[in-house]
């Protein structure tokens, strides 16, 4: 295998959040199988999209049910006239 064939166009975060957008309900531990990294990882990438407001976690019993806060603007410079919502649109479709 080529070493610059294992790149994805979309970071660790974004499919974190396109999996959640896709299914709120999903345990860190069928993120992190689906996103192809650690749990460890999940967690910390969960954690940061908490903090820059893109996901909220709430609680359905013992269950974390997160949402997507689809308007937050993307964070780089040259996309910070998008929001989370374009990337979703492109990606999932409305959800």
């Amino acid at each position: 295998m080529d070493a610059r064939s294992g790149w994805t166009f979309l970071s660790n975060h974004a499919h974190v959040t396109v999996a959640l957008a896709q299914n709120p309900e999903l345990r860190l531990r069928d993120l992190a199988e689906q996103v192809g990294i650690t749990e460890r990882a999940v967690a910390q990438i969960v954690v940061d999209l908490e903090a820059a407001g893109v996901i909220s976690r709430g609680r359905d019993g013992r269950r974390n049910v997160y949402t997507v806060h689809r308007g937050v603007p993307l964070r780089h410079p040259l996309e910070k006239h998008r929001a989370v919502g374009d990337i979703l649109n492109v990606v999932v479709g409305e959800v």
